[in-house]
């Protein structure tokens, strides 16, 4: 078939740079000296075999992370990225993940090394088959398996264009094979390129050896593959699966999937499902682990790939498949045994093949990185510029071992470096990024639906959930919400349910509001948004408020809501209570946004000082925000004597907002110990009252010490249907409460 004639129809090109992406990333656990842990599988991972995200290999320290089918290559690292957040941040704190294919020194006798303490018995009893055959060494070594599958636009584009083969599957079949076929061949440039596994650790080899440093240990002769009687076809399908039939009915493999293949054929849970539904995606397996990248795998590498598989099913393959193929073996084998800081021996090929793939690209217009190609010519002509060439000259005179100890300090560091984040999701809001975490270690899958309105899909077998801002669930009914939204209507419920809810008015205009200035300007009062969270647009007036400061607070609320509360201020200290399912999980102090004096600084230099702390950020992207120097702000020195440009005192505490929220630079403090059980009753009870499962809910309490039941003993100032979390999983003093975690037991009980 003329693939070169298919890819140029004009129905085909649009659909050519879209692909499904999926990768399984193996790396042993070390400790931090990079020592072969001796530890078993960490149990703050859900102990099921096959978790969604990071399983076990062959042995127990050989973790293997694995992403979700993504779209893109950009989903598909920052889903990798999250998978080693959540990896470094489950294992112990002593350990780390070793960053080289060749795993770090094993011990003397091989028996030590621990085979995966797997559930089903099977499993492991396929592991102690392996390690009988091969021995448990070989199996040590680890890498990436790279899933692609070109998008079904572009394969039924490409069927369309075609008249040869009448079934889709077959013709599936036929694209997936000519690829696979090309790619055994031409592999030894991904080799010579990125190939990263020079030198082996102490007792990889049962007897001594130079230790020269090749390319790639891992895809060299000396690296894991089956023995030489292992013959599997790629010519068709057909002999593909009868191959692999015969070799493990005749006892020269335990299972299909003992084959090593650089690539494997994927399409059913047997081979021979292959035959029955076609091939469905490739997975390509020799991919070395980069050392250099904390994922062990770049975004240029990726596109390369993408690229070059691409670019295989464009160019021609040689007549017969088989010696096509073998000739592969051998060329790959003789790149990936050559010295890293020497040319190729199929160095003129590499630029023939290179510049093919540019005009390649430029022809069907794919989008790839600017350097892309730039960098790989580069390459060719410098292997210093290669993987394995840039690790042989950094271990210079040195010892491997030190090397790869030091990467993976620099990766354990980053990981740990905001431990409150989940890496590649930074940019959604921090519940949400906490929520993902807990979901993924837990083995709950995760599907992002909408990144920008934080908009995701959890599953656990067939059971699926959906979750808005990190806490707004099904759980909850739509009513509920909008009585929590609306501060009037909750007042009217809670107040009609015997609480105390603070007395006052509603204002739908600025001149409206403005008329009750004489109502309200003599005691003290709160001006409020009617539906608004966050704190935003709140000014409050313990002493009453002259009337241009009054004209102003109406004005800021009003910027915010078009209906505005005007309310009774009342004395106390402001708590949050944080209710999921009837019961109070968390109470948290929270105070206003302030500074303290130090007799030198004016108020702007201490803002400008406090708002350096690495846990201060915006958009609740971190534990605690930025503090403003706003309007309100401004009003609220104002009323304490001051202006920015004022120099407090030493010691001297100055307030710039009179509202607690955390979102308007407030300080968080756990007090869930310290708040007796009557007032977390009445916190609980009222969030029933108002029909709400999940709600975090506002209390003023004057004295803690003095009885709920108490006339005036507290009153009930907001409930919020969308409450943070992440100020009470960080809080800036006490104790880590991980309410993300009920969350999602209340959503999921299966999983516990």
């Amino acid at each position: 078939m003329d693939f070169k004639q298919l890819l140029d129809d004009r129905r085909v090109m649009p659909f050519l740079g879209k692909a499904r992406f999926g990768v399984e990333k193996e790396s042993h656990r070390v400790d931090l000296s990079g020592n072969l842990a001796k530890t078993d599988h960490p149990s703050s991972l859900s102990v099921q075999d096959h978790h969604p995200y990071i399983q076990r290999d062959f042995s127990e320290t050989q973790m293997e992370l694995i992403t979700p089918v993504t779209e893109s290559l950009e989903e598909l690292l920052n889903f990798l990225s999250a998978i080693h957040d959540v990896t470094y941040r489950s294992i112990s704190e002593d350990e780390m993940l070793w960053p080289l294919s060749m795993p770090p020194a094993l011990p003397q006798n091989e028996e030590e090394i621990v085979i995966a303490k797997l559930n089903n018995p099977a499993s492991v009893e396929y592991r102690q088959a392996l390690a009988k055959s091969y021995g448990r060494r070989k199996q040590m070594i680890s890498g990436i398996h790279f899933n692609f599958e070109f998008s079904e636009e572009l394969l039924k584009a490409l069927f369309s264009a075609q008249t040869e083969i009448a079934d889709y599957d077959q013709f599936k079949t036929a694209v997936y094979l000519k690829v696979t076929r090309n790619y055994l061949h031409y592999r030894w440039l991904y080799t010579y390129l990125f190939g990263a596994s020079p030198l082996s650790e102490q007792n990889f080899f049962e007897e001594n050896t130079t230790n020269e440093p090749v390319r790639s240990l891992r895809n060299s002769k000396f690296g894991y593959t089956n023995r030489e009687d292992v013959k599997v076809s790629f010519n068709s399908i057909h002999d593909y699966v009868s191959d692999l039939t015969t070799l493990v009915k005749n006892g020269q493999l335990v299972e299909e999937k003992e084959f090593y293949s650089p690539v494997r054929l994927r399409g059913g849970q047997r081979v021979a499902d292959l035959q029955n539904h076609g091939i469905q995606y490739i997975e390509l397996r020799n991919i070395d682990l980069n050392p250099f990248e904390l994922n062990g795998i770049s975004y240029e590498q990726a596109k390369f790939l993408h690229v070059f598989l691409v670019y295989l099913l464009w160019k021609e393959e040689g007549a017969c498949s088989d010696e096509w193929v073998q000739e592969g073996d051998l060329n790959n084998n003789t790149v990936a045994l050559e010295h890293p800081l020497e040319k190729t021996a199929f160095h003129k090929e590499a630029r023939t093949i290179v510049e093919e793939m540019e005009q390649f690209v430029q022809k069907f217009k794919l989008e790839v990185p600017e350097s892309l190609f730039e960098n790989v010519k580069n390459m060719i002509e410098e292997p210093t510029l290669t993987l394995a060439g840039r690790l042989v000259e950094q271990i210079g005179t040195g010892e491997q071992c030190q090397v790869a100890t030091t990467f993976a300090k620099d990766n354990y560091d980053t990981a740990w470096k905001h431990p409150y984040q989940l890496a590649g999701f930074t940019d959604m809001e921090l519940s949400t990024q906490i929520l993902l975490f807990d979901a993924m270690q837990q083995g709950i899958k995760v599907d992002i639906i909408d990144r920008q309105e934080q908009f995701i899909k959890l599953q656990v077998n067939e059971h699926v959930e959906y979750v808005k801002n990190g806490n707004m669930t099904s759980k909850d009914t739509y009513i509920s919400s909008l009585i929590m939204e609306n501060k009037t209507v909750t007042k009217k419920i809670l107040h009609a349910h015997g609480y105390r809810v603070p007395q006052g008015e509603e204002f739908q205009s600025e001149e409206q509001a403005m008329r009750a200035y004489q109502q309200f300007s003599t005691k003290p009062f709160v001006v409020k948004p009617k539906s608004t969270n966050y704190g935003l647009g709140i000014s409050i007036f313990k002493e009453g408020a002259a009337y241009e400061d009054y004209e102003k607070a109406i004005s800021l609320a009003f910027k915010e809501d078009s209906s505005v509360l005007l309310e009774e201020f009342i004395h106390g200290t402001e708590y949050r209570f944080f209710v999921v399912d009837g019961k109070v999980l968390a109470v948290l102090l929270r105070v206003p946004a302030n500074v303290e004096g130090d007799g030198k600084q004016t108020i702007e230099e201490l803002v400008a000082q406090k708002n350096r702390d690495p846990l201060r950020g915006r958009d609740h992207r971190t534990p605690l925000e930025i503090i403003q120097l706003g309007e309100l702000e401004k009003l609220m020195l104002k009323g304490q004597g001051f202006e920015i440009s004022s120099v407090p005192k030493s010691g001297e505490i100055v307030y710039l907002r009179e509202n607690s929220n955390i979102s308007t630079g407030g300080d968080s403090i756990d007090v869930t110990d310290q708040i007796p059980d009557d007032y977390k009753k009445i916190a609980a009870e009222a969030v029933t009252a108002i029909g709400a499962r999940i709600c975090g809910i506002d209390l003023l309490i004057e004295n803690t010490e003095v009885p709920a039941t108490d006339e005036n003993a507290y009153g009930i100032i907001e409930a919020n249907f969308n409450p943070s979390m992440y100020m009470h999983i960080y809080p800036y003093k006490g104790e880590s409460r991980r309410v993300t975690q009920h969350i999602l037991r209340l959503l999921f009980p299966e999983v516990g």
